[in-house]
């Protein structure tokens, strides 16, 4: 007798239930994307207890007839396709038909439907997959499915459940996505009776943000729109203060449907490579539109995964998106003051931020009073001890934008001129006067100060720093005007402005507190700026684009590099010659070796295998390209050493250098954050500060 058995309908169906159905948050998924897929434009979603006794999905869809209710629980049943030839473009949440037939098997289900022109509805109950009754019934116009006694006829898959409450909030996860899929639609999810999340249904994406996420994750988001080879790009992604310590924040959307991908995924987070820490992770919103033939959703029991026939053209459209983006921000965080607590007091009473109403007038006396009586006896307050001067470093030569790109991009660096000897008097000796060069044409922008003389060791503490580096252009250079970054192979991205100079607005530099902020008046706003994170931005821009504009050149290597590798990389680094002999590499390919003979120029010979590592990693699981990763390394040795050249908070530099910072600043409004992701500017509102003095 053979061993094959040929399993019961009844069995076969609770096998398939296990790949679509494991918790509740699945059933609801499926019956969501149902509930879009007949055009409804309500849905509610209730659930109790996690969703394990109750769960009820109701819409205004376009309904089914009582004929088609017992068959849409039968397995392989579905309206959405008819043949093979629907698969290849698929524009439906739900085509399998498996999902209602999945669910039925392991639960109690109750099904009413009525079409719009219909005068009558119809119900269908089933157990455990087994029609009980079908008759008809009066309801609204749609589909209510309730869901009760989920796994109750297995009771292996009911013990792996979590806790209630740990099934609600997955609940909760799963219909926040689709309300960010779908914000022409009105969701709401009801929770053991309390109403957790309601979205408006009026087609704006960032009201449904505001709804899912809160008003504080809403009002910090970029918005993005770009196409790249037929791919469209949309939604908002998060400023580089609006960021978390993992991935659950990034939502990525193919034609409205929720997805994991790696691809987006990195894609996103290189596009943020020196605009946020690398223990911080991006957040977004992204939609993205391409032909259905051009992706396969049927490659995941639950459709969260896609594959795409193009992931490359994937990648560029996102990261490059996302780059402009970036780099046209103009938007700075604010500088927030937590509201005064009020504080309890008796009974009648009414506050006004800890105060009583009829004292609003009244003299503060505690600090006042003492003052007075102080005076009054003769006593004196001892003024404070003065602290000590801080100790002065040893001064050190440190590189200019110029000479970093020089001396670690390729060419020669030349020897700093030596600073003038201080005289031999012990009297303090004030530092020598700032020739500026002539004054920019964009007023009120200040030329930029030259290199000051550091004081002898014998003289006083000093006042100035000396070995503050320029970072300005020469003065026969004219002024850097931000361009529109291209998009992959050149094609620009989609603008119509002409490169035009900022208009550089009016402002009143107030003045400098710890030696380390800048505070500046523009309009009705005021900027407290951090020089050294803002000096090291502008640095970093200026080494980035002298290393975009220079001709890429590679420099020879007297013996080659023995670069071992798996067979798998030597094919996709021997498939990828012209892209990486492009950036500067000259190579040779063996079983297991790449033997290198050139590297691009400013690339550590020891840092050729990491490199060659990177760029094979990133092709083989398509998360960029042999370009885009020698930009990204190059980058990262960029803000590193304009880390080092920017001027250090803490220190006293001479006053032109604050002047031609906060220059910079005005006429770079997209300068917003360092290349680590901290702030470079925050920014404060008369109307919030005259909230804070109660004067509004």
């Amino acid at each position: 007798m053979g061993k094959i058995n040929v399993l019961d309908f009844s069995v076969a169906n609770l096998i398939a239930a296990g790949e679509v159905v494991d918790r509740p948050a699945s059933v609801i998924k499926e019956l969501m994307e149902n509930a879009i897929d007949a055009g409804s434009r309500h849905i509610t979603i209730e659930i109790q207890n996690g969703g394990v006794t109750f769960m009820r999905v109701s819409d205004d869809g376009c309904g089914m007839e009582p004929d088609d209710l017992p068959v849409a629980i039968r397995r392989h049943a579905t309206s959405k396709i008819k043949d093979a030839t629907d698969l290849e473009a698929i524009l439906t949440l739900g085509f399998r038909g498996e999902a209602l037939a999945a669910i039925a098997s392991v639960s109690d289900i109750r099904i009413m439907s009525k079409q719009r022109d219909a005068e009558m509805g119809a119900v269908l109950e089933a157990h455990g997959g087994q029609i009980v009754s079908l008759r008809e019934t009066g309801c609204p116009d749609g589909t209510t499915v309730i869901v009760e006694a989920l796994f109750a006829n297995v009771p292996a898959r009911r013990k792996f459940l979590k806790r209630d409450v740990t099934e609600s909030q997955a609940v909760t996860q799963a219909v926040e996505r689709v309300a960010l899929s779908h914000p022409e639609i009105a969701f709401k999810l009801i929770v053991d009776g309390d109403i957790k999340l309601g979205t408006a249904g009026d087609g704006k994406l960032q009201s449904a943000i505001y709804a899912v996420f809160g008003r504080d994750f809403a009002g910090r988001l970029i918005p993005i729109s770009g196409e790249y080879e037929g791919i469209g790009v949309s939604g908002f992604i998060g400023r580089p203060d609006n960021v978390k310590g993992n991935r659950n924040y990034q939502n990525f959307f193919i034609n409205g449907r929720w997805i994991k991908s790696k691809t987006a995924m990195a894609a996103l987070e290189q596009a943020f490579c020196s605009y946020l820490s690398p223990d911080k992770y991006p957040t977004c919103v992204m939609n993205l539109t391409l032909n259905p033939a051009r992706v396969d959703v049927n490659v995941h029991p639950a459709k969260l995964e896609v594959k795409f026939s193009n992931e490359k053209m994937i990648f560029e459209a996102i990261y490059y998106t996302v780059r402009h983006a970036l780099e046209q921000n103009e938007t700075r965080p604010e500088l927030k003051i937590p509201e005064n607590k009020k504080s309890s007091t008796a009974p009648g009473t009414t506050l006004t931020n800890s105060r009583r109403v009829s004292d609003a007038f009244a003299p503060v006396r505690d600090a006042r009073d003492e003052s007075v009586t102080r005076r009054q006896i003769g006593i004196t307050t001892p003024a404070p001890t003065p602290a000590p001067p801080a100790q002065k470093k040893d001064a050190f030569v440190r590189l200019t934008a110029e000479e970093y790109v020089r001396e670690y991009l390729g060419g020669k660096s030349q020897p700093m001129p030596p600073k003038p000897s201080a005289p031999a008097s012990s009297a303090p000796v004030a530092p020598a006067p700032i020739s500026a060069p002539a004054p920019v044409a964009v007023s009120p922008v200040p030329s930029a100060p030259q290199d000051v003389p550091m004081p002898s060791d014998a003289d006083t503490p000093p006042v100035v720093c000396a070995d503050v580096p320029p970072a300005i252009p020469a003065e026969s250079e004219p002024p850097v005007v931000p361009t529109v970054p291209v998009m992959g192979d050149g094609a620009a991205c989609d603008t119509n402005a002409p490169n035009e100079p900022a208009v550089v607005p009016d402002y009143r530099i107030v003045g400098e507190v710890f030696h380390s902020y800048v505070l500046v008046e523009v309009g009705d706003k005021m900027l407290v700026i951090d020089k050294h994170a803002a000096h090291e931005r502008i640095l970093f821009e200026q080494l980035k684009e002298k290393l975009h504009s220079t001709d890429t050149t590679s420099q020879l290597l007297m013996l080659p590099i023995e670069v071992m590798m798996m067979s798998d990389e030597v094919d996709l680094v021997a498939e990828y010659r012209p892209e990486l002999e492009a950036i500067g590499f000259a190579f040779e390919t063996a079983r297991n070796t790449v033997s290198v003979s050139a590297l691009p120029v400013g690339i550590d010979a020891g840092a050729a295998g990491d490199m060659l590592y990177a760029i094979a990693d990133r092709i083989k699981h398509n998360t960029g390209n042999a370009t885009l990763t020698r930009d990204i390394l190059f980058e990262k040795a960029l803000y590193q050493g304009a880390c080092k050249a920017a001027i250090k908070a803490g220190r006293v530099y001479p006053e032109d250098h604050v002047k031609w910072l906060v220059a910079e600043m005005m006429r770079l409004p997209d300068i917003t954050y360092c290349p680590h992701g901290r702030p470079v500017a925050m920014e404060m509102t008369r109307q919030n500060l005259d909230h804070q003095f109660e004067r509004s």
